[in-house]
C-alpha cells in the first residue's frame, strides 16, 4: 500500500494547508482558524467523512472540476449555510482558489486536488452529497477518446450512489454532441427526474464560459428520486 506522506504549507495571513498524499491521491484542506489544524489521516484510498473538515456539518455541494474557482467562490460567498467542496486536479488552480477564498474571508470552501471520477467513486460515502456541479468537462471530441469522457453510465451510477434523496446534478457543456449524449443518458435513467436547468448568475459564470462567451452551452439538471 505504501506509506502516507503528510506535508504542511504556510499560507499568507491566517490558515494552513495540509497536503496528504498516498500513491496518486492528494487532498488539500483549507482551514481559516489561527494555529495548526490537525487532521487525523485515515486512508485516502477509502471512503471519507468530508464534513469533518468543515467548521460545522451543513449540506454538501461539490464542484467537479473547479477550474480557477470563479463559480465556487461566488456561490459559496452567497450561501454560507452550505459547505462547498471544489475538486480540481491542477495544483496551480487549487492555489489560486485558496488565495481568493482567504482574501474574501470565505469559510465554507474546502479543496481537493484529485481527479473527480476517482473521488466520487472511491472517497464519497453513500448518500453524502446534496448537489454536484459538472461544468464543461473535457469532451474528448475524437471518437477514439470517447472512452475517457467523465459522464458515462458507470459514473452516473456513482453519482446516484453518493447523492442524497432529492440530490441534484447540474451539467453543462459547449460541445453539443457531448451534451446531447449526456442528456440522452440522463433522460433514460429512471432513477433521476429532469428539472429546470441550472443557470449561473453573472458572477458565477465560469472562466471557461467567459473565454468562449460566443458559444451557447447546453445545460441540463436532474434530481435523484
Amino acid at each position: 500500500m505504501g506509506e502516507s506522506i503528510v506535508t504542511i504549507h504556510e499560507t499568507s495571513g491566517k490558515g494552513l494547508v495540509w497536503t496528504a498524499c498516498r500513491r496518486a491521491v492528494i487532498i488539500i484542506v483549507m482551514k481559516f482558524d489561527e494555529g495548526i489544524y490537525q487532521i487525523a489521516l485515515e486512508d485516502w484510498l477509502y471512503q471519507q467523512d468530508f464534513q469533518k473538515h468543515f467548521d460545522s456539518p451543513q449540506p454538501l455541494e461539490v464542484d467537479l472540476g473547479a477550474g480557477k474557482g470563479r463559480f465556487i467562490l461566488a456561490r459559496a460567498g452567497k450561501q454560507p449555510e452550505i459547505n462547498f467542496l471544489g475538486i480540481e486536479r491542477k495544483l496551480v488552480r487549487v492555489r489560486k482558489i485558496e488565495k481568493k477564498a482567504f482574501r474574501n474571508d470565505t469559510h465554507n470552501i474546502r479543496l481537493l486536488r484529485l481527479e473527480g471520477q476517482y473521488c466520487v467513486q472511491y472517497l464519497f460515502p453513500d448518500a453524502s452529497v446534496d448537489t454536484y456541479y459538472i461544468f464543461y468537462p473535457d469532451p474528448w471530441p475524437k471518437a477514439k477518446h470517447h472512452k475517457n469522457r467523465l459522464m458515462k453510465a458507470s459514473f452516473v451510477d456513482q453519482l446516484h450512489r453518493t447523492l442524497k434523496t432529492d440530490g441534484k446534478i447540474h451539467f453543462s457543456s459547449d460541445h453539443l454532441p457531448y451534451y446531447d449524449e449526456v442528456k440522452a443518458l440522463m433522460d433514460a435513467d429512471q432513477r433521476f427526474t429532469p428539472i429546470d436547468p441550472f443557470i449561473p448568475t453573472e458572477d458565477e459564470t465560469t472562466d471557461f464560459e467567459l473565454l468562449f462567451a460566443g458559444k451557447i452551452p447546453g445545460r441540463c439538471s436532474y434530481q435523484k428520486r
